[in-house]
């Protein structure tokens, strides 16, 4: 029997059924009481809810139960809308065989790149995982038999001093103005090898200019971590005005604004994300491996292969 109780303004539905426990909470006591009804119901009738149910009916309970606990959460609803719109998604979950995923696979390399597929294959196999483990609606997962595209090379695009140079005009050093801010952003990522994520999210409260050390809550991984900084990058953090969070701007702003900004400089291809190549090539030339992956997020070090972009010519002049 499910549980429904007040908490405060809303309600919390509760269900305990074969040792698994859910509970979630609503605005009303009715939406409560029709979440638990139907949760009551799928973990009851696994079998009979998996006979009827399309790879559709699964992105939209695993919008509704595991999404919402996540970080990224906005950007994976968008990519289960686009997902929904594909046919794929009205196929019964008992015809999807990986000789139908692979089809699914070539089509889609035909409109979008491999790094797109791969992302795409790997969230959808997340989604099977979690039906079988958990919901026990699927036996295996077919998305596990199909060849995932090969990884397309890393990016090795690194800014250039004319590139700086023209984005420094184009943008202007009132920092006032969104656009300047914006470039700010990225010449102090430049410096600290954050993301776009984690300087739109920082917050005075979190950086200690006296220590020279910024506080991330917030990173891809989900672990916190203490950035140092440069005196530069200090610099730039003492000349923004006081706001809070301290470069007053969103992800979806500072996206926007860039690629204004590079349109405006004339600057072809550079991307905000190709500062933290160019940041962590720049780095390794004085830390040690195990401090710089510590620095920038990296649990493995591997990782730190794919950032670092230092030619064959800058390494000759080192050797002297």
């Amino acid at each position: 029997m499910a549980s429904i109780r007040r908490l405060g303004e809303k309600w919390r539905a509760e269900v305990y059924r074969k040792g698994q426990r859910k509970s979630k909470v609503f605005p009303t006591r009715r939406e409560a009481r029709e979440w638990a009804a139907r949760v009551e119901f799928e973990l009851d009738n696994p079998q009979e809810v998996a006979a009827d149910a399309t790879l559709g009916d699964l992105l939209d309970r695993y919008r509704r139960e595991v999404t919402p606990g996540k970080r990224g959460r906005r950007s994976e609803e968008i990519r289960i809308e686009r997902l929904k719109r594909d046919p794929i998604s009205r196929m019964k979950l008992g015809r999807l065989t990986p000789d139908v995923f692979s089809a699914w696979r070539d089509d889609r390399l035909r409109v979008v790149g491999p790094a797109t597929v791969r992302r795409e294959m790997g969230f959808l196999s997340s989604v099977l995982n979690t039906a079988r483990r958990e919901w026990g609606m699927l036996a295996d997962n077919p998305l596990s038999e199909v060849r995932r595209p090969s990884s397309p090379p890393p990016r090795d695009r690194l800014p250039t001093d004319a590139e700086i140079a023209a984005l420094r005009a184009a943008a202007g050093d009132d920092l006032e103005r969104l656009t300047a801010r914006a470039l700010h952003a990225f010449l102090f990522a430049l410096e600290t090898a954050m993301r776009a994520g984690e300087i739109c999210s920082l917050r005075w409260d979190d950086v200690d200019l006296d220590r020279r050390v910024a506080r991330l809550r917030e990173t891809k991984n989900g672990r916190p971590r203490d950035v140092p900084l440069s005196t530069e990058a200090v610099r730039l953090l003492r000349e923004l005005p006081r706001r809070d969070p301290v470069f007053g701007l969103t992800p979806r702003q500072l996206d926007a604004l860039w690629r204004a900004l590079r349109r405006k400089a004339g600057v072809s291809g550079l991307t905000f994300h190709d500062s933290r190549h160019a940041a962590i090539t720049r780095l390794a030339r004085k830390l040690d491996v195990l401090a710089l992956a510590r620095m920038v997020g990296h649990s493995d070090l591997r990782m730190l292969q794919v950032y670092y972009n230092e030619t064959a010519e800058e390494l000759a002049r080192r050797l002297d």
